[in-house]
C-alpha cells in the first residue's frame, strides 16, 4: 500500500495501486457532488463567459512550477468541471442524443482505465480480446439474429460506424471490378454519411426527399433506376431531429429490385431491439448490409461505445492489416489473436468492458426495460403538450424518444419573428442553466419548415411530475420572452 504522500506518483493498475486508486476515488466522488450542488440545475447558469471564468478562477494556472499534489488537484479540477458540466441525470437536460450513465457502466470504465488495455494487440489485452469477442458476437446476433456469419465491431460511434460501412461498401464494388459505390441517402440523413463519403473521396450522395422526415421508397426507386454501377442506400432508424425510422421493409425491397445494397444508420434506434414490443419497430433491418448501433444513447453507457454489425463477417476482410510489432505473421501461426483489422484505429480504449458490465447486470429483459420507459416518457410528454394552452406539438408520429413542440405564442407572430422566438426561449433557458432543450426545424401541418423545440427523453426513471415542470418552465420563459407579453422569471431554479 502506498504511504503517505506516495499517492501523487502511483500507478492505477496492479494491488498496490487499486488502494491508492480507492483514495483518490474517494475525493473524485465527493468533488463531484459538490459540484452538482453547486451547478444547483442541469446546466450551468451564465452562459458560455460565465462558465469560463469561473473555470478559469478555480483551475489557474493549469501548468504551475510546483504542484500541487493528486488530492488537491483532483477536488479543484473535477469539482469546477462537475459545477460547469451540462448533467443529463437532470430531468431537464432533454436536447440532445446524450443519456446520464448508468452507475454500473461508468464503474466499469473506471476498471477499463486503470487497466488500460489497448485494443490493438493481443499481448496488451488478453482478456478484454475475449470479452470483446464474445460481446460483438451476442450484439450482432441481437441485430441478425441466427445467423451465424454475422460479425460486429466496437467504434466510437454513429459517425465510425457510418465511416466504415461507406468503407467496406466501397471496397466491395472495387472488389467487383468497379470504380467506386454511389451512395444514395434521404435528406434526413445523419451529417456523418455525406462527411464519410467526402472522407473516403466517393461522389457526393445522391440526396431524395424525405417528406414528413421520413425517406421515400418511391424517390429511392427513381434514384437507383439513374444511377449506374453499385449503390449503397442508406436509411436512418431514429434520425437526430426527430427520431423516425424510415420504411426499412420497403426500403429494403427497393434496394434489393435495383441490386443495391443498404446500409441502416440506427444509431438511435438500434436500441429497440432489446424490447419485444418495440422491436418490430425495426422490422426490415435484417435485409440490411450493414446496422449503425450506438450504446452511449439508449443504452446509458459512458461515451463511446459504437458498434457496427455486419450480416457477413467476411465483408470485414478488407480492414485487416499486417503490422510486425502487433501481429507478425509467425505469432499468428503460434496462436495470438490479431486485433489489428478489427478497428480502422490503432490504439484504442477497451469500451466493450462497460458495454458487458450492463449487460450483465440487466440482462436483455432489464434494458428492453429502459428502453420502454424512454419511448413511453416520449408518448407521456406529447399528451402533456397537447394538454397545455401555451404550447404545441409538432403535428405526427412521436419518434422514438424525441417530441418537437413550440411556445403558441411563436404562431401568433410573423414566421421569422415566430422562429426568433423559439430562438431566444431556448437560450434563455441555457443562459440561466434552468433547462437543456435542443432544437430542430421541420415541417408543420401546413408544409411550413419551422423552428421547434426538442426534447430527446433519455433518462430511464424521468417521467410525470419531472416532464410537466420543464413544460411550465418553457411556457413561462416564453411568456416573458415575448414582447407581447412581458413577465417576470418565475420561480427558483
Amino acid at each position: 500500500m502506498p504511504r503517505a504522500g506516495e499517492v501523487d506518483l502511483a500507478v492505477a493498475g496492479g494491488a498496490d495501486g487499486a488502494y491508492a486508486l480507492g483514495k483518490l476515488t474517494s475525493v473524485v466522488l465527493d468533488a463531484l457532488a459538490d459540484g452538482a450542488t453547486a451547478r444547483g440545475g442541469p446546466l450551468p447558469d451564465g452562459g458560455p463567459t460565465a462558465v469560463a471564468e469561473r473555470l478559469r478562477a478555480a483551475c489557474a494556472p493549469v501548468l504551475p512550477e510546483r504542484g500541487t499534489g493528486a488530492e488537491e488537484a483532483l477536488r479543484t479540477v473535477v469539482r469546477a468541471v462537475a459545477e460547469g458540466a451540462a448533467d443529463p441525470a437532470h430531468p431537464w437536460c432533454a436536447a440532445h442524443l446524450h443519456c446520464p450513465p448508468l452507475a454500473v457502466a461508468a464503474a466499469a470504465d473506471l476498471a477499463a482505465a486503470a487497466l488500460n488495455p489497448s485494443m490493438d494487440s493481443w499481448d496488451q489485452a488478453p482478456a478484454a480480446a475475449v470479452l470483446e469477442q464474445d460481446v460483438t458476437a451476442a450484439l450482432a446476433d441481437l441485430v441478425y439474429p441466427g445467423r451465424a456469419a454475422a460479425d460486429a465491431l466496437v467504434t466510437s460511434g454513429g459517425t465510425e460506424s457510418n465511416l466504415v460501412a461507406l468503407l467496406l461498401a466501397r471496397e466491395r464494388a472495387r472488389a467487383a471490378g468497379a470504380a467506386t459505390v454511389r451512395v444514395v441517402c434521404g435528406a434526413n440523413a445523419h451529417h456523418s454519411v455525406r462527411r464519410a463519403a467526402w472522407l473516403l473521396d466517393l461522389p457526393e450522395p445522391v440526396t431524395v426527399a424525405a417528406p414528413g422526415g421520413r425517406l421515400d421508397p418511391d424517390a429511392v426507386d427513381r434514384a437507383l433506376a439513374r444511377t449506374t454501377g453499385p449503390a449503397l442506400v442508406v436509411a436512418t432508424a431514429g434520425t437526430t431531429d426527430e427520431g423516425l425510422v424510415d420504411p426499412l421493409p420497403e426500403l429494403g425491397s427497393v434496394a434489393a429490385r435495383h441490386g443495391a445494397e443498404l446500409h441502416v444508420d440506427a444509431a438511435y434506434g438500434g436500441p429497440l431491439l432489446f424490447s419485444e414490443r418495440l422491436a418490430p419497430r425495426l422490422d426490415g433491418l435484417t435485409a440490411a448490409t450493414s446496422v449503425t448501433f450506438d450504446l452511449h444513447k439508449l443504452g446509458w453507457q459512458p461515451v463511446a461505445a459504437g458498434v457496427l454489425a455486419v450480416a457477413d463477417g467476411a465483408a470485414l476482410a478488407p480492414l485487416a492489416l499486417r503490422a510486425d510489432y502487433l501481429n507478425a505473421d509467425d505469432d499468428g501461426e503460434a496462436g495470438l489473436p490479431d486485433l489489428l483489422g478489427r478497428s480502422i484505429r490503432t490504439t484504442r480504449r477497451p469500451d466493450v468492458l462497460k458495454v458487458a458490465a450492463t449487460l450483465r447486470a440487466l440482462g436483455r429483459d432489464g434494458l428492453g426495460a429502459l428502453v420502454e420507459h424512454c419511448v413511453d416518457a416520449a408518448h407521456a410528454f406529447a399528451a402533456l403538450v397537447d394538454a397545455h394552452p401555451r404550447l404545441r406539438r409538432r403535428p405526427g408520429d412521436i419518434g422514438i424518444s424525441t417530441v418537437l413542440f413550440r411556445p403558441t405564442a411563436a404562431d401568433a407572430a410573423a414566421p421569422a419573428d415566430g422562429d426568433a422566438l423559439v430562438a431566444e426561449v431556448r437560450r434563455r433557458l441555457l443562459t440561466e442553466g434552468r433547462a437543456v432543450v435542443g432544437r430542430a426545424v421541420a415541417e408543420d401541418a401546413d408544409g411550413t419548415r419551422r423552428l421547434w423545440l426538442k426534447a430527446t427523453l433519455l433518462h430511464p426513471r424521468a417521467a410525470g411530475e419531472d416532464l410537466a415542470g420543464l413544460l411550465d418552465l418553457v411556457a413561462a420563459t416564453a411568456a416573458r420572452t415575448s414582447t407581447t407579453h412581458p413577465q417576470e422569471p418565475e420561480g427558483p431554479r
